[in-house]
């Protein structure tokens, strides 16, 4: 029996079997990936759903079981029009699937927070990422290296168009607006948190890699006529993306627990008491006690105000929004607040104004409250609509945001996604009127940022 033969059936709550060769399961069965079971796919969400406990593990590989269908549909497309479409080898196929498994083996726990949310660290898909954790001194790369397949599936993960050598197919069909990483979250979180989604899966079955630019594509044109179906299903996901982005990914509550968990990193990398490369192999669990250690080893005010972030966390004790600046009423003032709070080594500027806060208030009141700054990046994840797409009366495969002009709700889609953003002063006091206060003192901080948020 060949070492790629499946052989192991796993049971999805979401896909029901899913399949698996003898080098899949070698790898799952690494220690590497195996710490992915013990890190959430939705981080802190859980303490606004309760449901949402599912972790990185059964994502990926659910990923790549949406990955084998789209490689299914292709090949079946790929028959029916031999002459503008391309097939994929068996052998593409193994290293595109093994791709897809490991496209989320280097999150950190809550690392959407730390790294997308906070700016405290290199994101978890940056190339050097992958290439640490292919190398041979991790488990899963030596099985990499063994297979002959780590530079094949670094190159997949790392890919951008300017300067990767590999057919561009072979990262989109993961890594894409619509791929197969966002059809298993969506359908995954939908499940998990409780809400209501729908998403017709024949989509799928739609998808080609166009022979002349060896881009991944969708065919929205029959005979020089639109097919409106297949639009609308497509914008229908973009619209489900979209709704969880609200309700779920940037749940004010979410946004709030997890800001204690940066706030606590951010220190202990200030101090000097913590690395980034120790988060690498740490679950959920494991995280905590490593800043409790962390913050033992700071001492000082450190380590007290680690204590207190940890076991406010720990109690869901979060922390109360004291302003809100949506970008809608924002967008003059957006670049600097991102460019001051957000941006690499803003962190000393960022604690230097919540003391600030916090020293204005005790001088008028007497008391003490901890403040927080929480300014995401300006595109917090937004992935454009890059999906590529056959159009009536176009010769070549195209973006789908190429033709916005001429789908009104992708338009409105990109923007209202874009209105997503929100920069936050938070503080842990349930008192209205202390509230009420910092929210004066904080107004004085942000010269021309206008609040939506009434205590």
């Amino acid at each position: 029996m060949s070492q790629r033969t499946q052989y192991s059936v796993l049971r999805d709550p979401i896909h029901g079997d899913i399949y698996l060769t003898s080098e899949e399961m070698r790898l799952i069965d690494s220690r590497e990936f195996q710490r992915l079971r013990g890190v959430k796919q939705l981080g802190t969400a859980n303490l606004v759903f309760p449901g949402a406990v599912h972790t990185r593990f059964e994502h990926s590989i659910g990923t790549l079981h949406i990955t084998s269908k789209i490689i299914n549909a292709i090949n079946l497309n790929a028959e029916f029009d031999p002459k503008r479409c391309l097939g994929v080898r068996e052998e593409e196929a193994r290293v595109i699937r093994i791709a897809s498994l490991l496209h989320d083996v280097t999150h950190v726990p809550y690392g959407h927070n730390i790294e997308d949310q906070s700016g405290l660290a290199e994101r978890h898909d940056a190339p050097s990422r992958f290439a640490k954790m292919f190398s041979n001194k991790t488990e899963i790369g030596r099985m990499l290296i063994e297979m002959n397949l780590a530079s094949d599936v670094t190159a997949i993960l790392s890919y951008t168009k300017e300067s990767s050598q590999i057919p561009p197919y072979w990262a989109e069909i993961l890594s894409d607006t619509i791929c197969s990483d966002i059809v298993d979250y969506l359908l995954r979180d939908a499940y998990f948190t409780g809400l209501s989604l729908t998403i017709d899966q024949r989509l799928v079955s739609y998808f080609k890699v166009d022979r002349k630019s060896g881009h991944l594509f969708i065919d929205v044109a029959k005979r020089d006529l639109l097919r409106e179906d297949i639009l609308s299903e497509l914008v229908r996901l973009l619209e489900a993306r979209y709704y969880f982005s609200e309700r779920v990914y940037y749940h004010h509550a979410k946004v709030a627990a997890g800001a204690l968990i940066s706030r606590a990193v951010g220190m202990l990398f200030e101090s000097g008491a913590l690395e980034t490369h120790e988060l690498f192999d740490r679950t959920d669990a494991s995280l905590l006690p490593l800043l409790e250690m962390a913050g033992a080893k700071a001492g000082g005010t450190t380590e007290r105000e680690v204590r207190h972030l940890i076991e406010r966390f720990r109690c869901r004790r979060l922390p109360k929004r004291v302003c809100v600046f949506p970008a809608h009423e924002n967008a003059d003032v957006q670049k600097e607040l991102v460019e001051t709070y957000f941006a690499p080594g803003c962190a000393p500027e960022r604690r230097k104004v919540e003391e600030r806060i916090t020293d204005l208030l005790r001088f008028a009141t007497g008391k003490t409250v901890r403040v927080m700054i929480y300014c995401p990046a300006a595109k917090m994840q937004l992935k454009e609509a890059q999906t590529h797409v056959r159009w009536p009366g176009e010769e070549d495969v195209l973006p789908l945001s190429n033709f916005a002009d001429k789908i009104p709700r992708l338009n409105d889609l990109e923007r209202s996604y874009r209105s997503l953003w929100k920069f936050y002063v938070f503080a842990d006091t349930d008192d209205e009127a202390l509230l009420a206060k910092l929210q004066d003192i904080a107004l004085e901080e942000f010269p021309g940022a206008k609040n939506k948020y009434r205590v």
